[in-house]
């Protein structure tokens, strides 16, 4: 019997879910995606024409539309169910658009499926609805300002700087925030100051010995936050005489008596369940995940899992939300399990609300389980390790944001001696509440001022008592520069900022990294490179409302009003426009040309003696001599502490100049490696330098390898460049794509392979078995037909 009705969803992992849960009346199909986007060659916006988008079919989607075509053949309904989000209501439209024909008897629905579960899935195909044109026009929108932006951004680059560059809306936004925070951390000045603590037990119980910090002085308060500028009034103690001064003056107190005693009972309540932001960052704490790697294993979870005889469900609601917002069903479930589980003090009166954001999209709920029939140690045996242990995660912070507060009895005791003060704290754990499932992570704190106050239990002191000095030393502590931004940290800045929304925080952090333009030292924090440092500025000079936060985050606002219906697409988009061009205009004329731009040096020349000069070239900056083609020696250099270059020492070889004699010396050229004889130009003899390359990346254990090695670039017998071990034939792991030590957004494999063709242009992907990354790198990077247009 031929199926009534035809499901179009995304994602061929979630068609075999919902095939499961419909019936034999029901076809599933996926689109794989969307069906249709802008040219990668062309900018593809008719900016005359009221920014009319040229979208055109996808390469190798042809076939999936004509297959698609064939199953609306017959049927009596269309049901579009990409995700409930602007990128699945682009292309549900233009499903819409193309596969379903004009002529159509039948109906077409728009479904929306917020958990994929049997009872959510049939529920939302009894009450369907219809597309969304403002919510599809606000995701045109912010397609066509991007675009805008890259494409005519870009060849600016590519003529100013070098080719293969590319600037984006967001990205390069989010690029600033790092080039200002390494330029605070390379202006800061640690601070030395001191804390005095004293060692104090009661006068008739001295085996209970308890400590108190110094907090005041001749009625001055010690503020620490006075030194990072707080606008704080207090006094710190700034160095060892003052410290030493003040510890002998308190060694010679001879009373120490108990001053002031507040009991009071703290309650800590839990946080909100996940949102996408939240579930990167904690996600990033807890379990050392990327942002990617998060995503993609709660894809998993929401599209389903096979739970055995329980069959295929989705066991999270949709992942990419703002929203905390929880419905009463599951608010009703949690707190029947809390009290089962746990007992009746554990489960509030009534619900545990959180306050949302202004900007928070509320149609969806925050991220949570979407059945308690499944805590994760039923699912433990069905689940891959990363999808575990987000289940897990998402399933204790959801339980937990259900959950009655801690209680705390606090004290914080006041202690007086010859005209200082100091104060001890401590507090007793009296019910664990939330803390039974789940306590959230904690960046570390920047410097003592963060730090919590003292946890454990104080003796019992009354006011008055006599104390005796059991001990008193100085430590030495130093101001510390604000931290460097990870992936989950920056996620944080940007949506605090307003910039970005849930779908695209990941894919922002995989393209900044993907561009060269950020680097990950060894604990993964986040670095401007070089060429970072370079493109920012010129950015920021010549396009300073693109670069600026508030007014990146005021048009992420207008683009939430025509979601809204509160505006038209096209009121956005020449709004931002018109002054945008105007800055372009200018930046074609104004902006520094980085290629041509040359800075002399007191560096003679090895080859002719005339004076160096630094220029820029595809691998950075470099030096030169100005007499070329005539001279045409170049070199690396490193540049001091001072602002002076030193030249690089080229590297030499154990061979010999077959021509001259002369020793012959490794250099480089486009082409790679080379050796060249040293006495150039008046010997110009080179040869293929099979010497293997250091790469600088491990032969990892994750990816294959003898984790004891390091890659190197090698020549076949054939002359064609591969990489392999450098402990080879011990350990024979080999690759012909060049490794890149780029750590693997999805699986977190300390470097993935790159490949450039005609083609697909620049690909990376991940080695490593199991994991599917995989990404074009230059997606949205400029064409030389658009370059040359430009």
């Amino acid at each position: 019997m031929a199926a009534k009705h035809l499901v179009i969803v995304e994602s061929p992992a979630k068609a075999k879910t919902l095939a499961r849960y419909l019936g034999r009346d029901y076809e599933v199909r996926a689109s794989v995606g969307h069906l249709v986007d802008l040219p990668k060659n062309k900018l593809g916006v008719n900016i005359e024409g009221d920014f009319e988008p040229d979208y055109e079919v996808i390469r190798g989607k042809g076939k999936v539309i004509k297959e698609l075509k064939s199953a609306v053949t017959g049927k009596e309904t269309v049901y579009l169910a990409p995700d409930p989000d602007r990128e699945g209501e682009a292309i549900a439209y233009h499903i819409a658009q193309h596969v379903v024909p004009k002529n159509f008897k039948g109906k077409v629905h728009r479904v929306l499926f917020n958990e994929i579960t049997k009872g959510a899935v049939q529920k939302a195909i009894k009450s369907p609805g219809k597309i969304d044109s403002s919510k599809f026009e606000a995701q045109q929108a912010r397609r066509v300002i991007d675009r805008l932006v890259g494409y005519q951004i870009s060849p600016l680059l590519w003529q100013k700087v070098r080719r293969g560059l590319s600037a984006g809306r967001v990205q390069s936004v989010a690029v600033r925030l790092l080039v200002e925070r390494e330029r605070e951390l390379q202006a800061f000045q640690a601070q030395e100051y001191w804390n005095l603590t004293a060692r104090l037990a009661p006068e008739d119980a001295r085996d209970q010995v308890f400590e108190a910090r110094l907090v005041e002085v001749d009625g001055k308060k010690i503020d620490l936050k006075s030194l990072r500028g707080d606008g704080a009034r207090g006094f710190t103690i700034a160095d060892e005489a003052q410290a030493r001064e003040l510890e002998q003056r308190f060694r010679a107190a001879k009373s120490w008596r108990v001053g002031e005693v507040k009991r009071s009972e703290r309650q800590r309540r839990p946080a909100a369940p996940f949102i996408t932001s939240t579930l990167q960052q904690e996600a990033s704490r807890k379990l050392g995940f990327q942002p990617r790697r998060t995503m993609s294993a709660a894809q998993r979870l929401y599209e389903g899992v096979e739970l055995g005889d329980a069959g295929t469900t989705g066991l999270i609601t949709y992942m990419r939300t703002d929203s905390t917002r929880v419905s009463a069903e599951a608010q009703s479930a949690a707190g029947q399990y809390i009290r089962s589980a746990f007992g009746d003090a554990y489960a509030p009166e009534s619900p545990n609300v959180y306050r949302q954001k202004k900007s928070a999209q509320d149609a969806h709920e925050a991220i949570r389980p979407t059945s308690l029939e499944f805590p994760p140690e039923r699912v433990r045996t069905f689940l891959q390790g990363d999808e575990l242990r987000i289940y897990t995660l998402v399933w204790n912070r959801f339980l937990a944001s259900q959950m009655t507060p801690a209680r705390y009895d606090q004290t914080t005791v006041d202690i007086d001696a010859d005209g200082g003060r100091f104060r001890a704290a401590g507090q007793i754990m009296r019910f664990d509440g939330f803390l039974r499932v789940y306590e959230e992570g904690r960046d570390a704190p920047r410097d003592a001022a963060d730090e919590e106050e003292q946890s454990g239990a104080l003796p019992a002191l009354a006011e008055g008592q006599a104390l005796a000095l059991d001990g008193l030393g100085a430590s030495q502590h130093f101001t510390q520069p604000p931290p460097r931004f990870t992936q989950a940290s920056l996620i944080r800045e940007l949506e605090e900022l307003g910039i970005g929304r849930p779908s695209t925080y990941a894919s922002i952090m995989s393209t900044i990294i993907g561009r060269d333009y950020v680097r990950q030292d060894e604990g993964k924090r986040l670095v401007p490179t070089e060429l970072g440092v370079l493109v920012t500025d010129l950015l920021v000079e010549s396009f300073p409302d693109v670069l600026n936060a508030e007014f990146t985050a005021a048009l992420e606002t207008q683009l939430d009003e025509v979601e809204e219906g509160n505006e038209g697409w096209l009121t956005t988009t020449r709004r931002f426009y018109d002054p945008f061009r105007a800055d372009l205009e200018r930046a074609r004329i104004s902006m520094r040309d980085v290629k041509r731009e040359v800075t002399e040096t007191e560096i003679p020349c090895p080859t002719c003696g005339q004076k160096l000069v630094i220029k820029w070239g595809r691998n950075g900056e470099f030096a030169a001599c100005p007499a070329y083609p005539e001279c045409k020696f170049t070199g690396n250099f490193t540049r001091k502490d001072d602002g002076s270059i030193e030249l690089e020492e080229p590297e030499s070889s154990d061979e010999t100049c077959e021509k001259c004699g002369a020793p012959m010396r490794y250099k480089f050229s486009k082409f790679g490696r080379f050796l060249g004889c040293s006495a150039y130009p008046e010997c110009k003899n080179v040869k293929s330098a099979n010497t293997p390359i250091p790469l600088g990346v491990a032969c990892a254990k994750e990816t294959g390898g003898c984790g004891e090695g390091e890659l190197v670039q090698k020549l076949s017998r054939r002359g064609k460049v591969f990489f392999s071990c450098n402990r080879y034939p011990k350990c024979k792991f080999a690759l012909w794509d060049k490794p890149v030590a780029t750590v693997c957004p999805e699986c977190d494999a300390p470097f993935v392979v790159e490949k450039t063709s005609k083609r697909a242009g620049t690909v990376r992907r991940c080695v490593r078995e199991g994991c599917h990354y995989c990404e074009s790198i230059d997606e949205d990077a400029v064409s030389e037909e658009v370059s040359a247009s430009a």
